[in-house]
């Protein structure tokens, strides 16, 4: 018997400022952001914990960051997955922008 299991795929989901990956066509996870300008900046990933240790939060945020770059924006890591991911892989380094207190303040205002 062969595994039917469908590779995990990551899909942009503008209308709720996040990327979504899904597994078996149920969503495992997300990556949450807000634009500001020509800045994405992520403030929270989640994978839900039935899908834990399965690199699932990798393979998000890379097409995620694969995306913002497609886009020709920028990113700002205020999330830490998305910080820590960015730190270990530095091909990114040319999209990122840092975390500021004016990036801070303008992110609390557009979550409240």
């Amino acid at each position: 018997m062969t595994d039917q299991t469908a590779a995990p795929t990551v899909r942009h989901v503008p209308a709720e400022h996040r990327y979504e990956i899904q597994v078996d066509g149920g969503i495992a996870g997300f990556t949450a952001y807000r634009d500001r300008g020509d800045q994405r900046v992520f403030y929270h990933t989640k994978i839900d914990e039935a899908f834990s240790g399965q690199g699932l939060a990798s393979r998000l945020v890379h097409d995620a960051l694969n995306d913002v770059r497609a886009a020709h924006k920028r990113v700002v890591p205020v999330c830490p997955y998305v910080k820590k991911y960015l730190e270990k892989h530095d091909g990114f380094a040319d999209i990122s922008d840092p975390v500021t207190p004016e990036v801070l303040q303008w992110l609390d205002g557009e979550l409240h």
